[in-house]
């Protein structure tokens, strides 16, 4: 189990070396979009695919060619590629005051029902990284389709300092 104020207190570069956690390259656009904006205090990034070096690491839905265990681990690969897209803009995890926004997108078939099961693999990584204060509610929804045939979109959208 996680200390939850650890994660917090280390701070989250240094929790993804006690975790042992390399992240992937930063993740680049498949079309005509940037990975992040920031508006204010918040930074918004684009949907982030379970994708390494432009590979995609799971294809189909779950419910279907894939368990929902491959789901949860496309949804970890995913959020990795967050962490990366986030450090990579704003030059370190430590600077994310907390996380106001995850969204998890799971193309699901029809009858599938484990979405909560499949989107913890994106929330439990970013409570281990940034521990529970810093963590926000969640949003997960089943879908027809996503990008490329890949089974997860992870929406994220953090807090810094002013």
């Amino acid at each position: 189990m996680v200390n939850h104020t650890k994660a917090s207190a280390a701070g989250a570069e240094q929790r993804l070396q006690e975790l042992g956690i390399t992240l992937p390259p930063p993740p680049t656009p498949f079309g005509a979009y940037v990975e992040a904006v920031t508006i204010g205090n918040l930074v918004f990034f684009s949907g982030m695919l379970p994708v390494i070096d432009r590979v995609p690491q799971f294809i189909g839905r779950v419910g279907g060619e894939l368990t929902a265990e491959d789901g949860r681990k496309a949804a970890e690969v995913a959020t990795l590629s967050a962490l990366s897209a986030v450090r990579d803009h704003l030059g370190s995890l430590d600077k994310v005051k907390a996380v106001a926004k995850l969204g998890v997108y799971i193309a699901t078939e029809g009858d599938f029902r484990d979405h909560p099961k499949v989107a913890d693999g994106a929330s439990e990584l970013l409570l281990k990284v940034f521990g529970e204060q810093k963590l926000s509610g969640r949003v997960v929804l089943g879908v027809a389709s996503l990008p490329l045939g890949l089974p997860i979109e992870i929406e994220l959208v953090v807090e810094v300092e002013a």
